[in-house]
């Protein structure tokens, strides 16, 4: 998605439960998908009778088929709906749509829903390109989860009562360039990077063209929501033409604002149209290094959600990751602290100027999955993620995982010594 991730506010109530089958119940039987015996659909990290705040990432795994996006027609491939205080559709017709039957049509493997508080069901089905379910149908467990009445918080740290935070040089209604170096500052609160835990003391975000996020949570990090975990005081800021609206806001070691939260005024810019004798450099909207790669946050990171080093696994795995303090775009959607992951096997790091090779050893996951099922041969092999910009080149700096090593089938058994 994080599949793509897909953000979902889902008020359930009692009454779709009622009348799920209305629409759909006076069509015929289709023909339906067939699938695997050993198809298994499952949650991750989601048990029965957990306990889970209003709003929570529901997370989603299969083995034995693939994920394919809806309109797909390919044997054994299908995707995730999810069942929200329902029980089962009619298996022979169309998953409904509604808000106790979430699709994810575009083979996303989450999404981030909201429900009241008190107990719901959750349940998974799989369904074909028509959004049938197979023969036999490819369906989890039903659970049940507790919804707390209130979302869980993140405790804050203290920030004296006279800490501010300011721009540098910009003021309210200044007119700047496309391109422009913004810098900023603050006042009796120290500065040290994320992750570095300390009293009075955190690091700077910008927010640009957006409100102030909620102050008891970590601060997004998207194009919206630009984090400083390095404990840098500057950016080269790229803005189209227009009115934007710009506003720092000061964070701990987990990025979650202070109490009192240390924020600067929300200030009002207008940037100017380039002119035809300076025009702006290439075509992308955003930045680039002098390198003349894509810049990324120096607190970036990506790393594997599944195997860890050093694990034995199957030869048919899916290998999972995830990615910190950037965004997932597509390959070919130019958007600034985004990229694509791109998983490497058995093979070194590539030449970090050029676009990351695409072959059986360089996968390249351009539609921004977060997940791909991979099959080895027995042995023992590395594994590394990196991730790549819009035309899949790696970022300056480059946000790369360690290299694992995984094992597949049993171990050798040691000779005895004669």
């Amino acid at each position: 998605m994080r599949g793509l991730r897909l953000k979902l506010i889902v008020g359930v109530t009692a009454v779709f439960a009622a009348t799920i089958s209305m629409g759909v119940a006076q069509e015929r039987a289709r023909a339906r998908s067939p699938a695997p015996a050993g198809a298994k659909l499952s949650f991750i990290d989601l048990q029965n009778n957990a306990r889970i705040p209003g709003k929570a990432t529901i997370r989603f795994a299969i083995s034995g088929m693939e994920i394919a996006p809806a309109g797909t027609a390919r044997r054994n491939t299908g995707h995730h709906h999810l069942l929200i205080d329902t029980e089962l559709p009619p298996l022979g017709q169309p998953i409904p749509s509604d808000f106790n039957h979430l699709h994810f049509g575009g083979g996303q493997s989450e999404a981030e829903i909201l429900l009241s508080p008190g107990r719901h069901t959750l349940q998974l089905l799989f369904a074909d390109h028509d959004h049938v379910p197979h023969d036999p149908p490819v369906i989890s467990e039903k659970i049940t989860v507790e919804v707390m009445a209130a979302p869980e918080e993140k405790p804050r740290t203290v920030a004296a009562p006279n800490a501010r935070v300011f721009f540098v040089g910009l003021q309210d209604g200044a007119v700047i360039p496309p391109r422009s170096v913004v810098r900023f500052g603050q006042e009796n609160i120290g500065l040290v990077p994320a992750g570095t835990r300390q009293d009075n003391a955190g690091h700077h975000h910008l927010l640009v063209d957006t409100d102030l996020p909620p102050l008891d949570r970590e601060i997004p990090s998207d194009f919206n929501h630009l984090h400083f975990g390095r404990g840098q005081t500057e950016t080269e800021l790229t803005l189209p033409p227009g009115e934007h609206t710009l506003q720092l806001l000061f964070a701990d070691h987990e990025h979650v604002p202070h109490d009192p939260p240390v924020m600067s005024q929300k200030i009002r810019v207008r940037v100017q149209q380039a002119s035809a004798a300076s025009p702006p450099p290439a075509a992308s909207p955003t930045a680039r290094t002098a390198s003349g790669r894509t810049p990324a946050p120096n607190d970036a990171a990506v790393y594997f959600i599944y195997p860890r080093d050093g694990t034995r696994i199957f030869a048919t795995s899916t290998i999972r990751f995830g990615l910190r303090n950037m965004g997932v775009a597509p390959a070919g959607v130019v958007r600034p602290n985004t990229g694509h992951h791109h998983l490497l096997v058995d093979v070194p790091t590539p030449p970090l100027d050029a676009a990351i090779p695409a072959d059986l050893n360089h996968i390249h996951l351009g539609n921004g999955q977060t997940e791909r099922k991979i099959t080895l041969p027995p042995g023992e092999h590395t594994l590394q993620l990196i991730l790549g910009d819009d035309q899949h080149v790696p970022h300056d700096p480059p946000i790369m995982s360690e290299r694992i090593t995984v094992y597949i089938g049993a171990p050798a058994k040691r000779r005895a010594r004669r």
